[in-house]
């Protein structure tokens, strides 16, 4: 079985894929049922179809994400897949090469890897004001020229950097974002994580520029935070107010940190995607609640009312049917954002890929979508797992440095062993979709101590944290140190953000500034 080996964004599907289940007895066959749909696990077979060979130069330009420009030792880095210069399509996408480019994402266990992705505000020290495009820009530039990193531009303007597997990109309010390399264990992860902290620091502090580290941004409205100069954040900046109240919000005063995945099958995803789900929740035991320090002043839990077609829990992720046929379905029905053409974001907010897929997409008629065009896609769906050929954990929020490495920490001791992987499905097997949901509404507000069954969420912490941190020892790399920050929010049942609320009502005297030195990377 040829497997493809990497999953990052950036995997490519080399050839013609075929999907088929095998069954443990090693029939291949589709899975009829709920045993089968547990024992199932996904193949991949290729050929070198002509058919096919088109599609396959879809995703060729994946890996360096555009045309580069070479500059003496550095590079411009076109800032979207550049689909025009692909092959041209002679035969129509089906939905079949959607399900096989996210099977594609199967690989042995032996090339398992660790991506984590934070986000933080930039600001002003003597101001406390974010930083405007201007100063983000020299950032951006200092950096690339004082480390070596190639400028990812859109037009005239730069809009992120890229140092082989790594990248630092702009969310929409200028928060700035590490999507780190594809790696083997959690030391590595740290490393990376502080190697770009001091990178970062050693530019900023000279521009007078400070970071914080938290989920949502308490000082600031929208009026005050600057849009940066991406064409797509434009169209969703226009979209987002006609499908919920917060959509905006989330877009610009909020901060996350993820972790992405891999997965050996499609019965491994399956079993990954429902853990991770029940378990999002319980993220309150780790460092960050999602709408950090001030929750009780908004009042709303942010992704409530984003947008509920592309955001959430899920609930089909647990019926016995699904697998990755059933979160394409899904994903063909999240309305569209927008189409990559001739270096431009074409509006297509609302529009159907279903359409797109037929040559009826309203913005571009008679049009084929890409292989790219369905990666695009992929990347504009927010439920609280996210699944594309691996698994993205997105429900936490950013937080301080001291704290970043804890979030991969604790997944990757309950979904990278199997002992913890299979106590953590056992535990929440008969949880219900009321359950989950009634957690995810209420234990950003009530934390650990929400009322869940006979007890409290903290005694549900309490075992989840055990399994991990058992996780983490049989993989042998001496990682459980990183689980201490966890371990201390468990032991006292007090979230990072209950004590920043203490201090607000105390000795900050209800003033919110006094949090951009307690968090200050």
């Amino acid at each position: 079985m040829t497997l493809i080996l990497r999953a990052s964004p950036s995997c490519r599907v080399l050839t013609d894929v075929t999907r088929c289940t095998i069954r443990r007895s090693g029939v291949c066959g589709l899975a009829k049922n709920a045993e089968a749909s547990r024992m199932k696990e996904t193949c991949v077979s290729f050929s070198s179809s002509s058919r096919y060979s088109a599609k396959i130069s879809q995703v060729l330009h994946l890996d360096n994400a555009g045309i580069g420009i070479r500059r003496g030792r550095r590079s411009i880095v076109a800032a979207s897949p550049p689909t025009e210069d692909a092959v041209v399509v002679t035969e129509p996408l089906t939905k079949e090469d959607l399900v096989g480019y996210l099977a594609s994402g199967c690989k042995p266990k032996e090339k398992w890897r660790i991506g984590t992705e934070h986000e933080k505000f930039g600001f002003e020290f003597g101001t406390l004001h974010p930083m405007k495009y201007e100063q983000i820009a020299e950032l951006l530039n200092s950096i690339a020229e004082r480390f070596d990193w190639e400028k990812v531009m859109e037009g005239d303007y730069i809009i992120g950097l890229k140092q082989g597997k790594q990248s630092i990109s702009l969310e929409p309010g200028g928060q700035f974002e590490l999507s780190g390399a594809p790696l083997e264990t959690l030391h590595q992860t740290c490393a990376e994580v502080n190697s770009h902290l001091y990178q970062v620091k050693a530019v900023a502090e000279e521009m007078g520029i400070g970071f914080l580290g938290i989920g949502f941004q308490p000082k600031w409205g929208l009026k005050d935070i600057p849009v940066m100069p991406k064409g797509r954040y434009e169209i969703m900046r226009n979209y987002m107010p006609k499908v919920g109240s917060l959509g905006l919000d989330m877009m610009f005063r909020t901060c996350t940190v993820q972790v992405n995945l891999d997965f050996s099958s499609e019965a491994d995803m399956i079993r990954k995607f429902r853990a991770g789900l029940a378990l999002q929740p319980v993220r309150t035991l780790l460092p960050f609640v999602f709408t950090g320090v001030f929750y009780d002043v908004i009042d709303h839990h942010i992704w409530t009312d984003t947008d509920n077609n592309r955001a959430g829990m899920l609930p089909f992720v647990f019926d016995d049917s699904f697998g990755f046929e059933q979160y394409v379905d899904y994903a063909l029905d999240v309305p569209m954002y927008f189409v990559y053409r001739k270096k431009k974001y074409i509006d297509c907010a609302g529009m159907s890929f279903r359409d797109f897929l037929a040559g009826k997409l309203p913005c571009l008629p008679g049009e084929l979508p890409t292989l790219n065009d369905w990666e695009n896609h992929l990347t504009t769906i927010f439920p609280e797992v996210r699944l594309k050929r691996y698994l993205e954990m997105r429900g936490a929020d950013g937080g301080p440095w001291r704290r970043l490495c804890a979030l991969p920490a604790f997944w990757v001791g309950l979904l990278y062993d199997e002992d913890s992987l299979q106590n953590v499905l056992d535990m929440t097997a008969d949880w219900t979709t009321g359950e989950r949901q009634m957690l995810r509404n209420k234990v950003p507000k009530t934390g650990l101590k929400t009322p869940f069954r006979d007890g409290l969420l903290r005694h549900v912490a309490q075992d989840v944290l055990k399994l991990s941190k058992d996780g983490l020892e049989r993989r042998g790399f001496k990682e459980t140190g990183f689980l201490n920050e966890v371990a201390e929010v468990v032991r006292t049942g007090v979230t990072p953000a209950e004590k920043l609320l203490d201090m607000y009502h105390g000795k900050w005297r209800e003033s919110v500034d006094p949090v951009f030195e307690e968090l200050l990377y």
